[in-house]
């Protein structure tokens, strides 16, 4: 993966760098020697690494403005980082770059139970926000499989979902306001405690922007009561083209469960090696949870396990306890680290419509095995977020480079389906060359305008979201320091 040739004016500034920046922030909040900053080489995208030139770690707002203003008079490049989860290389490094991590910025400022709203420092990660309120019959409703590691700047910066974000959205749907600091140091507030907050509504550039527009180092966050009872359903097919099927019938007979999460055989096994969850060992396996009272939940689930049986499952499974609820999941919520244990592999996750999911489905399985590499398909089948485990060896010449072929064209096939490149990791490294596949030249123009706006010396990330080739004149500013 191609990154831009570090700056020898940028790295000759260093010791100069270091020393303003220490003036501005604790000793132990500025690394620079470079066996300490080999901790933030990488973010979750371990197959690239480079260690920054120095990596600070501010604890207020207040010290991210004096570090980016410091920065800017320096003409230094950053790198936001909230907890080095992304799987798209959000917050790979540059040798000339400094990193900014987020994550002792991690308090409760304000909880507003009566208006469900809650200020936090971005820091905090995802499932703490739901720690936070959940005694008060509250919680936090986007939940990535990450939740507990990955902090909310990082949600903010790749519009993050989760298994619940059929019926209560992605992170875009749950932000009401942010504090971010600009590449210049200044400090704007967005949005607010409530809907239709005055001034302009940039809520929605901001989310989803990946650290290119300014640092988010506080957010407005809804908080939803706590549902009166949830219970999932557990159905095995014998093919994952039947399962997808069933998805796309549920979806359009008007159902709306909280989530529908897909295994295929592949993972379905690894899972249950791993979780021990008493799963079905068949070609394909959906969890189906819904909500309400139950009444509620007994008339959804009749309804589903109707369509269900319309497609001949192996098996169907209605959770008959807390305990079972929780067996059922805990596979699915495993499934990352459990494919971890036994193979190098990248996480894709293109999205398509729910009615391509057969077709889709097929044509990875053919692709796999055009390319040699075992794939397991693991996803939010109920709004098409689908997410791809291609599996590699790391340690084989060519296998990566194979790996990296074989998921664009898996990604090229979700946009051609009618789908989009990235549904909640984001562009990052990882499908930064294939965005002039899902735009035409003239969009990816007028996005980069926007970044012309708010960061003219394209200083924030400037090596993700764009294709090199494409950014390069604006990245190639020269850029005096005081």
């Amino acid at each position: 993966m191609e990154m831009p040739i570090p700056d020898p004016a940028v790295l000759a500034r260093k010791d100069r760098l270091v020393a303003r920046l220490m003036a501005v922030l604790p000793a132990d909040a500025v690394i620079h020697d470079l066996a300490e900053t080999r901790a933030y080489e990488c973010d979750a995208l371990t197959a690239y690494k480079c260690p920054p030139m120095v990596a600070v770690l501010p604890a207020s707002t207040q010290e991210v403005s004096d570090v980016l203003r410091i920065c800017h008079d320096e003409g230094v490049p950053v790198v936001p980082r909230g907890s080095g989860t992304s799987l798209a290389g959000g917050a790979l490094p540059t040798a000339d770059c400094v990193i900014l991590g987020v994550a002792r910025m991690n308090d409760v400022l304000e909880t507003d139970y009566e208006n469900r709203v809650i200020r936090v420092q971005t820091g905090r990660t995802n499932l703490s926000v739901t720690g936070a309120v959940e005694e008060e019959g509250f919680f936090y409703a986007p939940d990535p499989s990450s939740q507990l590691a990955c902090a909310i700047a990082g949600n903010i910066a790749m519009n993050s979902g989760g298994a619940h974000c059929l019926k209560y959205g992605v992170t875009t749907n749950n932000l009401l306001g942010v504090t971010m600091v600009t590449m210049d140091g200044e400090v704007v507030e967005l949005g607010g405690a409530h809907m239709d907050a005055g001034g302009l509504d940039l809520l929605g550039l901001i989310c989803g922007s990946e650290g290119q527009l300014g640092v988010v180092t506080e957010a407005t966050l809804r908080i939803l009561p706590k549902p009166e009872g949830a219970r999932p359903v557990l159905m095995g097919f014998d093919s994952a083209e039947v399962a997808g099927a069933c998805v796309a019938d549920i979806i359009k007979a008007g159902v709306l469960p909280v989530a529908i999460e897909f295994m295929d055989r592949m993972l379905i096994e690894v899972c249950e090696d791993f979780a021990k969850a008493d799963y079905p060992m068949c070609e394909a396996l959906l969890i189906v949870e819904v909500e309400g009272s139950d009444a509620e939940i007994d008339h959804q689930l009749a309804l589903i396990t109707e369509i269900a049986r319309r497609h001949d499952p192996v098996a169907l499974r209605e959770s008959a306890s807390a305990e079972e609820s929780a067996r059922i999941w805990a596979g699915r919520k495993a499934a990352f680290s459990a494919i971890g244990r036994i193979s190098d592999y990248m996480c894709l996750d293109g999205t398509i419509p729910v009615s391509s999911l057969p077709y889709v489905l097929r044509r990875i399985g053919e692709m796999s095995k055009h390319y040699g590499l075992p794939v397991g398909n693991v996803f939010h089948a109920g709004d098409g977020n689908m997410h791809p485990l291609i599996c590699y060896d790391a340690n084989k010449p060519g296998d990566l480079e194979i790996c990296e072929a074989f998921g664009a064209e898996v990604l090229k096939l979700c946009v051609e389906a009618g789908g989009c490149l990235t549904g909640e990791h984001g562009v990052g490294i990882e499908k930064r060359d294939l965005m002039s596949h899902q735009y035409a030249p003239a969009d990816l123009e007028a996005q980069m305008a926007v970044k012309d706006v708010f960061d003219p010396q394209w200083l924030l990330n400037p090596a993700k979201v764009f294709p090199l080739d494409i950014s390069e004149a604006r990245r190639a500013e020269p850029i005096a320091a005081e």
